[in-house]
C-alpha cells in the first residue's frame, strides 16, 4: 500500500507542476474572501430554504468559494506531452459535465435527479457546443469561457423566470423581452440558494477556463481534431433540425407540461429541443380552396334565435375587459379566507352569463389568451411556447374587431401600461382597431422616463403623479394603474365616443400583475388565508386582496352602466391564473408535485372566470366549460349582432368540444383528452387547424368569405393601415 502511494506521488511529481506568484495568491485570497462575504450576506437564502439539505448546501457554498480561491492562487501544469493530449480529450467530458451541473443547479435539480435520457441528452448537447467553439477557435479556453458564460446567462434567466411565474424559460421569451423589461422592476431579485450555488459553479468554470491552456498539437492532429468536432456538430445539427429522427426517438420537449420536462430532462436539453418548434410548418392536407367548404360544413348547421336578438332594435355597445391575472382560485380546491374576495361577481345573476373560461397559459403569456379571444383561434395548434403576437400576426387579420367594424362599430383598444408590450401597436393595427390608448397617453413621458430610469419605488411614482396630477390620488395600486382608475378611463372614453356609431372597447388591465411581494403605501392587504397554520403565503394573500379590489372596481363600473340608457353589454374575463406560491397551489389541488398532475388537475390550473352582463334583458346562464377561443363568438351571439361564418363554425364546434387549449381538449360529455391521445375528434381538430392556418399564415389566399362579413376583407384593413401611416404600408 505504501509503495503504491509513493508511486502515485512520484507520478504526479514527474508529470505535473504547481505554480503561483504573489499576484495570483492575492487574487485567490480576495476571491475567496469576497465570495464568502457574499454567501454570508445572503445566508438567509439557505437558512430559510425548504430544502432538507440546506445546511449541506450552505457548507458546499463555502467549499466552492475556497476552491475557487485555491485554483485562482495556484495553477497546475501538465508536463507530459502525451498526458496533455489525453487531458484535452477528457476536458471535453469534464467541463461539459461541470457546465450541466451549473445549469441544472439553476434549474433547481441535481444531476442525479435527472432521467438517464435527460443526463445523457444535456451532456451530449453541451459537448457539441464545446466541439463547435473548439472547431472554430482551436482553443479549449475559449470553449470553456464562452459556452459556460452563455449557458449561465440562459440558466440564470430560467431560474428567475421560474421563480416569478412558475413556468420555464423558453425560446419565445426572447421575443417578449420588451414586456419583460417593462415589468421587471416589480420583482424580487434576491438570489436563492440555487442561484448562489449555480453562480459559484460558473465562477469556478471561469477561473479554471482562465487557468487552462490548450496543448500544442501537430498541424495534422490539429486539423483532424478541429475538423472532426466541427463536422460532428454540423451533422447532428442538420439531423436534429431538418429530420424527424430525434423526434421519433422521443427526443423532444414535453409539450403537455413544459415545467415537468425541464425537471425530468434538464434545462439545456429542453431549451434546445424547443428551438426546433419555432417554425410553424404548413399542415398536412392543407389546401386554401378547401377552407370555405370546411367552415360551411359546420356553419350551415348554425341555427340560433333568442329574445336577445329578436327583440332588440339597436346594436348594443360592447365593452370587453381582459383582466390581468383575474381568477377564482377555488377552482383548484377548497381553502378558506377571512372574507369573500369576489362578493360582487358571485352575486351577479340578473341579465348575466358567467362561467369557467379555459385559457392557454398559466402565470404569464397574457397576449396568447388575448389572441385567442380576439381571433377565435387556438394557440394549441401553434408551436409549444410560441407567442402569436410576437411571431405570427404580421399581416391584416380577421377578428372580432373586423366583424364589428363591418357593422358600423367604432373600435378602441386600451391598456394602461406601455404600448410596446407584446408588440401590441402592430398587432392592433393588423386587427383593425381605430385607436389604441396606453399609459403613454395617461402620463407625462418625463414621469415615465424618470420612473424607468431610476427603477423608482411604487410610492415615488405615485408621489410624482400626485404632484403632476392632483386629481389622481388613487391612480395606482402598487406600481400599476388600478382597475378602478382603468374603468374610469373606459367610462370617460365612452362618454366622449362618436355617438353616431355603436361603441366597441377592448381593454387589458394591469392592476393584478405579478410581483405580489411589492410593498407600497397604495396597497393594503385585507384578504388573508385562514386555514394555513404553519405557512404564511404572502403572495397568495396579497393576490387575493388585489382580486377584492378588482371586484369592487367592477361593481362600480356595472353600477354606472346600469344608469346608461343605451343598450350596453360588458364581458370581463381573466387572462390566466397568477404566479403565486407553488406549495399553496399544490396543497390546494391535493398533490405533492405540480409536475405530476393528471390531465384534469392540469386543466384546473387553466381556468379563469368570465362574466357577460347587460343593462337590458338577456337570458341568464352559467357555463361550466368554455375555452377562450370561443368566447368572442359567444359574446357576439349574445349581443345579437351579425356573425361571420367562422363565428358560426366556432359556436357549432363548441357544442362538441367546449374546451380546446394547450393542455388538451374536453368534449361535451366531460371527457378529458391530452394532445397525445387518439380520439374520435382527431378529424374535427385537424379541420380546425387547416381553417386557422388559412387566416393566420396564408395571407395571399385568405378566405375572406369565411372570416369577414359585409364586404370587409384583409385588403380593407390594409388600406386603413396605410391611411394611419400617411399612405404608407405598415413598417
Amino acid at each position: 500500500m505504501k509503495t503504491m502511494i509513493n508511486r502515485i506521488i512520484l507520478f504526479f511529481k514527474e508529470n505535473f507542476s504547481i505554480s503561483s506568484n504573489r499576484f495570483s495568491k492575492i487574487t485567490g485570497v480576495c476571491l475567496a474572501v469576497v465570495l464568502s462575504g457574499v454567501i454570508a450576506i445572503f445566508s438567509n437564502s439557505f437558512v430559510n430554504s425548504e430544502l432538507s439539505a440546506r445546511w449541506l448546501l450552505f457548507s458546499l457554498a463555502y467549499i466552492l468559494a475556497l476552491l475557487i480561491g485555491l485554483i485562482a492562487a495556484y495553477g497546475i501544469k501538465i508536463e507530459n506531452k502525451t498526458l496533455k493530449k489525453v487531458g484535452l480529450v477528457i476536458s471535453f467530458i469534464i467541463f461539459p459535465l461541470l457546465t450541466i451541473m451549473m445549469t441544472e443547479c439553476l434549474n433547481g435539480i441535481w444531476v442525479y435527479d435527472m432521467t438517464i435520457l435527460g443526463f445523457v441528452g444535456n451532456l451530449a448537447i453541451v459537448m457539441l457546443f464545446y466541439f463547435f467553439v473548439y472547431a472554430v477557435s482551436g482553443s479549449l479556453r475559449v470553449s470553456i469561457l464562452s459556452i459556460s458564460s452563455v449557458l449561465y446567462g440562459f440558466a440564470l434567466a430560467h431560474a428567475y423566470i421560474m421563480s416569478f411565474r412558475s413556468t420555464p424559460f423558453i425560446p419565445m421569451d426572447f421575443l417578449g423581452v420588451t414586456t419583460a423589461i417593462n415589468v421587471g422592476s416589480t420583482y424580487d431579485y434576491t438570489p436563492s440558494e440555487i442561484i448562489i450555488l449555480g453562480s459559484l459553479i460558473y465562477i469556478l468554470l471561469v477561473v479554471i477556463g482562465i487557468r487552462v491552456s490548450t496543448p500544442k498539437l501537430h498541424l495534422l492532429t490539429k486539423l483532424i481534431s478541429r475538423s472532426f468536432t466541427g463536422i460532428l456538430f454540423v451533422v447532428i445539427f442538420a439531423i436534429f433540425y431538418f429530420t424527424d429522427v430525434f423526434a421519433k426517438a422521443g427526443i423532444k420537449p414535453d409539450f403537455w407540461n413544459q415545467a415537468r420536462g425541464y425537471r425530468n430532462y434538464g434545462f439545456v436539453y429542453n431549451y434546445v429541443c424547443n428551438t426546433k418548434y419555432l417554425y410553424y410548418p404548413k399542415p398536412k392536407n392543407y389546401k386554401p380552396e378547401n377552407t370555405s367548404k370546411l367552415v360551411s360544413e359546420k356553419s350551415s348547421k348554425y341555427n340560433f334565435s333568442s329574445s336577445n336578438a329578436d327583440n332588440k332594435k339597436e346594436k348594443p355597445n360592447i365593452i370587453c375587459i381582459m383582466n390581468e391575472s383575474l381568477s377564482d382560485l377555488s377552482v383548484l380546491g377548497n381553502f378558506s379566507t377571512n372574507a369573500d374576495y369576489m362578493p360582487f361577481i358571485r352575486s351577479l345573476k340578473e341579465n348575466t352569463i358567467k362561467g369557467n373560461l379555459y385559457v392557454p397559459v398559466i402565470g404569464a403569456g397574457t397576449s396568447n389568451t388575448e389572441f385567442e379571444f380576439l381571433t377565435g383561434h387556438t394557440t394549441a395548434f401553434l408551436p409549444s411556447g410560441s407567442n402569436a403576437y410576437m411571431l405570427y400576426i404580421k399581416n391584416p387579420m380577421a377578428s372580432i374587431v373586423s366583424t364589428l367594424e363591418a357593422q358600423g362599430y367604432s373600435s378602441a383598444a386600451f391598456h394602461p401600461y406601455y404600448a410596446s408590450g407584446w408588440n401590441r401597436v402592430n398587432v392592433y393595427n393588423n386587427l383593425g382597431f381605430d385607436t389604441f390608448k396606453s399609459i403613454e397617453n395617461l402620463l407625462d413621458p418625463n414621469i415615465l422616463n424618470e420612473y424607468m430610469k431610476n427603477s423608482s419605488s411604487p410610492d415615488k411614482l405615485q408621489k410624482m403623479i400626485n404632484t403632476a396630477y392632483p386629481d389622481r390620488q388613487n391612480m395606482l395600486i402598487r406600481q400599476y394603474v388600478s382597475d378602478e382608475y382603468d374603468f374610469d378611463i373606459i367610462i370617460d372614453d365612452f362618454k366622449n365616443r362618436d355617438k353616431q356609431k355603436p361603441y366597441f372597447m377592448f381593454n387589458v388591465t394591469m392592476q393584478n400583475h405579478g410581483g405580489y411581494l411589492t410593498e407600497s403605501e397604495t396597497f393594503e392587504r385585507n384578504i388573508t388565508l385562514s386555514d394555513t397554520t404553519s405557512v404564511n403565503y404572502e403572495k397568495t394573500n396579497n393576490y387575493l386582496s388585489l382580486i377584492k379590489k378588482s371586484d369592487e372596481a367592477f361593481e362600480k363600473l356595472i353600477n354606472y352602466f346600469k344608469s346608461v340608457d343605451e343598450h350596453t353589454i360588458i364581458c370581463m374575463f381573466g387572462d390566466h391564473q397568477p404566479s403565486i406560491e407553488s406549495d399553496f397551489v399544490a396543497n390546494t389541488i391535493g398533490v405533492d408535485d405540480l409536475t405530476r398532475l393528471t390531465v384534469e388537475q392540469e386543466q384546473s390550473r387553466h381556468i379563469t372566470p368570465f362574466i357577460i352582463w347587460a343593462n337590458y334583458d338577456i337570458e341568464e346562464k352559467e357555463i361550466d366549460k368554455l375555452s377562450s377561443n370561443y368566447l368572442a363568438s359567444y359574446l357576439l351571439q349574445t349581443a345579437g349582432v351579425e356573425l361571420s361564418n367562422y363565428d358560426k363554425y366556432l359556436l357549432e364546434l363548441s357544442k362538441e368540444l367546449p374546451v380546446i387549449d394547450t393542455v388538451g381538449y374536453i368534449d361535451n360529455k366531460g371527457v378529458y383528452y391530452k394532445w397525445s391521445s387518439n380520439s374520435e375528434y382527431s378529424n374535427i381538430l385537424e379541420n380546425y387547424e387547416l381553417i386557422q392556418y388559412n387566416n393566420i399564415f396564408d395571407y395571399e389566399h385568405n378566405d375572406n368569405t369565411s372570416f369577414f362579413i359585409n364586404g370587409y376583407s384583409v385588403d380593407v384593413i390594409a388600406e386603413e393601415i396605410k391611411k394611419k401611416n400617411g399612405g404608407k404600408p405598415e413598417k
